[in-house]
């Protein structure tokens, strides 16, 4: 039985040196041999690369898509530091000091950071057909390295439906609710267009 992803939305972002340092020694299900990594300008391409020779070179295999983007990450939180409030020895923080002189705010030190953003649902973020299922499971194991980003997914599991949520680098519960399609009832009580006899040929 082939085990397939029906739906999936991803919201993961994590560095880009983290993606490379875990696909450099990842723990791969049996089908896939090994991964191939392209980067093209800001998108970065994770591709399957199948265990079975069977598979015709030809054949496009399921790859991991991400775009790629610079963050500026602090050494301190901005926030939790104006949240702080000026330190003592300031005119206007603590017991004021004579002759003491408004300092200078020391500037926060930062640096800029490219992540991985596997943001999108399935056509956007799992692409083909030919080992889905197989990478789909490695896009879990990405999610559970991402600090943050959310990973939902409903997929066929030996022929049973399974839900995935993976929120912040952990595993969620999660579970498939069955609603009613409202398409289903479409023209029921609507006009039927070839056989109206106000209509003519």
């Amino acid at each position: 039985m082939t085990s397939r992803v029906y739906r999936l939305h991803s919201t993961l972002e994590l560095p880009l040196d983290d993606v490379y340092e875990y696909f450099d020694s990842p723990e791969l299900p049996p089908e896939i041999e090994d991964v191939d990594i392209t980067r093209r300008n800001n998108t970065l391409i994770i591709s399957a690369v199948p265990a079975d020779d069977s598979i015709s070179k030809y054949t496009p295999t399921a790859q991991l898509k991400a775009s790629v983007t610079e963050n500026r990450v602090y050494e301190e939180d901005p926030e939790e530091q104006e949240g702080a409030g000026p330190p003592t020895g300031r005119p206007n923080g603590g017991t004021p000091q004579w002759g003491a002189f408004e300092e200078e705010e020391e500037e926060i030190e930062s640096e800029l950071v490219e992540y991985a953003c596997f943001k999108g649902d399935r056509e956007t973020v799992l692409q083909n057909t030919a080992l889905q299922f197989p990478m789909f499971q490695v896009l879990c194991e990405v999610a559970l390295n991402a600090e943050k980003g959310a990973l939902t997914a409903i997929a066929a599991v030996d022929e049973e439906l399974e839900a995935f949520r993976i929120v912040d680098g952990e595993r969620q519960a999660a579970s498939i609710t069955v609603t009613e399609d409202p398409t289903d009832d479409e023209g029921v009580d609507g006009v039927n267009w070839r056989d109206n006899k106000f209509i003519s040929d």
